[in-house]
């Protein structure tokens, strides 16, 4: 086993970069290269026909079944035309990841052959089996009915010889079983509420979207070395491995000259995410060593979750062409950053970013301010339920470590920002103040002239920072459908706005003018959302107590974070703006609590395994080496000698055996654990079980192992180590 490992680690670094052509044409001329955009309908689509799918893509309109048979015929040919046999509907159901079930277009022709078809019926609906997906109580196994439907916002793509159509997925009775039917109804939420509010500022405005950019961090280890490693191949990250005597101390990986064998890779995934329409912006080093970064252009946040999700099965397939496996589990290695999916978001009109500042005049600012002060209300209410979106049982290792944000949420403005609503919320309207900036510029309340933002530092320990003309939120994991994330944000926001047009609405009933009443709500929301700004260094442990003192949820418990869904608040909340009821919420709870078993039930599996048939077996073996090396000094040498020559394999012997009926104890422990936890029939109760008597046992037990590394002879070490994972070039 020992020799395998080296030949493992050798072959990795023999490994060359796959040749790959330059291209010959430029990515604007292959990019959308697979996908059925409003280019190919205007080519493929009677006038009429195109003219209606513009109307529902646009503007929400109803799709006929006549006009759907249409659309399917003209996606037919274009698809054939590429070798297209196979379509499917591609759905996001509550796995974190994406479904798929393939159907040929193939038809009897009633003459003893067969016909390629594909109907508007195929197109609109499908009946995938439901019973195997989680669905949290609200079918029964054995009712197996579920229904997936064409979401048209979302273009058809095509993967090798299939027709991808991304669609909803819905249980029999109607309630969502993924991620993208509450998305579309926050979005149209948002739309509705921010329009609602933009009106105040613009009359003509007729929409607001929701706009989306992540930044995709991943790591990338030699396919032979991952292969060597049971718990990355079960678990997706290392349960044991001591740290790297180098890793990231010397900052010399960020942004760093890109490795060759990772630049091919990059050109191959950018070239084929380019063809499918996802718009590639930037690729870069990360933090630690073979950490990377790939992130788009902004999008609609509906695309751009397809978009996210689709990019990471190609990761995934693109890598192991290149001789690599893509990791996208939060915290793959110890003692290094883990990894994130910054989520960029904003909002924007068909006139305009709302979240863009400075204005040109004030009525602008006065806009800007509006939308930033309720964005902030709805983070502040919700800031519980924030963190719940993006806690998982693989991001909880990254949240709160000195690399991440905290899992506290809080909100980072900047210096002259942070000025300008102090002086709204503590000052006469009359007055004016001195904003610091490029310009010395006076701000003058109620007028708001022209606003400088750009004269701040940015604080990477925010886990929700205004970084200009957009909110950065940091928390979310890399491996995570940041549709989760983005229903909730979105749901916060849109309250918040209901809320804020509800009150200004009142004071001009009662005669105050629009200007007045505006700035009188934002006076009253700035106190009230004070306490989720922070600028200050969120990874302090004077930041957890001050954020208690001011009410923010400091829970770190993931189990018991995923309580926030089924706050009072939440539930209201997504009820009046129709996203998702009080029983899709606590089936989705279950399915969260269950899946956070699952994951340490798995890991605390693989684990045992690993430390009783790979470390205790090799560190057994090396004791005895050490022994019968301590008897040779004995038959050689004089006892006095012979004390002198061995008192260095004598402890080791001793720590050796000690630490390993530590180990031997403590797997014993994590056995009875566990089944102590499979007992509880109440998924909530269990997975705390796990979180508070499992999972601390893992980490218990690895202090150990880590230790025994140390010692252990090196070729006799069966498992790749983190010198080797993460140093293969």
């Amino acid at each position: 086993m020992a020799n395998l490992r080296f030949q493992v680690v050798a072959e990795a670094f023999k490994k060359q970069p796959l040749d790959i052509p330059a291209p010959t044409e430029r990515p604007s001329e292959y990019f959308g290269k697979y996908v059925f955009n409003k280019q190919k309908m205007f080519k493929y689509l009677p006038k009429k026909v195109y003219d209606k799918m513009l109307d529902v893509i646009d503007n929400g309109a109803p799709l006929d079944r006549a006009t759907a048979d249409q659309v399917a015929a003209g996606m037919k040919k274009w698809a054939m035309e590429l070798g297209v046999t196979h379509c499917t509907h591609w759905f996001q159901p509550l796995t974190d990841t994406t479904a798929e079930k393939h159907d040929g277009f193939v038809e009897h022709d009633g003459k003893g052959g067969m016909i390629e078809e594909f109907e508007g019926k195929s197109l609109v609906q499908q009946e995938p089996d439901a019973s195997s997906f989680p669905s949290g109580g609200i079918r029964s196994t054995f009712e197996a009915r579920g229904y997936s439907a064409w979401d048209p916002t979302s273009p058809v793509f095509v993967i090798g010889d299939t027709l991808m159509i991304p669609t909803v997925f819905i249980s029999y009775t109607g309630e969502a079983l993924d991620y993208k039917t509450p998305l579309l109804r926050t979005l149209r939420a948002i739309d509705k509420a921010a329009t609602d509010v933009a009106r105040y500022f613009d009359p003509d405005v007729k929409k607001v979207i929701s706009n989306l950019g992540w930044e995709q961090e991943y790591f990338l280890v030699d396919e032979g070395l991952f292969s060597a490693r049971p718990d990355l191949l079960l678990t997706g990250r290392t349960l044991m491995g001591h740290s790297s005597a180098k890793d990231q101390q010397m900052d010399d990986h960020y942004f760093g000259s890109i490795p060759e064998r990772v630049a091919a890779f990059m050109k191959d995934l950018e070239r084929q995410a380019l063809e499918l329409g996802i718009p590639c912006k930037t690729r870069h080093n990360e933090v630690a060593p073979n950490q990377f970064e790939l992130a788009p252009i902004f999008e609609e946040t509906n695309l751009a979750i397809d978009h996210n999700m689709l990019i990471m099965s190609l990761m995934k397939k693109v890598a192991r062409h290149h001789g690599f496996r893509c990791l996208l589990h939060e915290k793959p290695f110890d003692g290094v950053n883990g990894s994130g999916k910054h989520c960029n978001w904003s909002l924007s009109t068909d006139t305009g970013v709302l979240l863009h500042g400075p204005a040109k005049d004030e009525i602008g600012n006065l806009r800007f301010i509006t939308f930033v002060v309720e964005t902030l209300m709805g983070v502040y209410k919700h800031n519980g339920l924030l963190k719940a979106s993006i806690m998982t049982a693989t991001n909880a290792h990254r949240l709160g470590a000195n690399e991440a944000p905290p899992a506290i949420i809080s909100s980072f403005l900047g210096r002259q920002l942070t000025t300008v609503l102090e002086h709204l919320a503590n000052t006469a309207e009359d007055d004016s103040i001195d904003i610091a900036g490029k310009a010395g510029l006076k701000l003058d309340i109620p007028s708001i002239p022209e606003l400088l933002i750009d004269n701040t530092d940015r604080n990477r320990t925010s886990p929700f920072a205004f970084t200009g003309n957009r909110f950065e939120f940091r928390a979310v994991g890399s491996e995570a459908n940041c549709a989760s994330a983005m229903i909730t944000l979105n749901a916060a926001v849109a309250e918040a706005l209901v809320d804020f047009k509800k009150r200004v609405d009142a004071l001009i009933a009662k005669g105050k003018d629009k200007h007045t009443a505006i700035l009188s709500v934002l006076k009253d929301d700035i106190r009230t959302c004070k306490p989720i700004h922070f600028e200050g260094n969120g990874y302090s442990d004077e930041w957890v107590e001050e954020a208690k003192k001011r009410g923010l949820d400091t829970e770190k418990s993931c189990p018991v974070i995923y309580d926030r869904y089924l706050d009072k608040a939440s539930i209201e909340m997504f009820d009046s703006l129709n996203i998702m009821s009080a029983k899709e919420l606590e089936a989705r709870n279950e399915i969260k609590w269950e899946t956070y078993t699952k994951k340490i039930q798995i890991e605390a599996r693989v684990f045992g395994d690993l430390s009783m048939n790979h470390i205790i077996p090799v560190c057994t073996h090396y004791q005895s080496q050490l022994a019968k090396n301590v008897q040779s000094m004995y038959d050689i040498f004089p006892k006095e000698t012979a004390d002198k020559l061995t008192a260095r394999n004598k402890k080791i012997i001793e720590e050796i055996a000690e630490r390993t009926q530590t180990i031997e104890t403590g797997v014993d422990e994590l056995v009875n654990a566990r089944k102590v936890a499979n007992k509880i029939d109440d998924e909530h109760l269990k997975a705390i079980a796990y979180h508070d008597t499992v999972a601390p046992k893992m980490e218990e037990i690895r202090y150990q192992i880590d230790k025994l590394e140390l010692i252990v002879a090196d070729e006799l070490w069966t498992l790749p180590k983190y010198r080797e994972l993460l140093f293969i070039r």
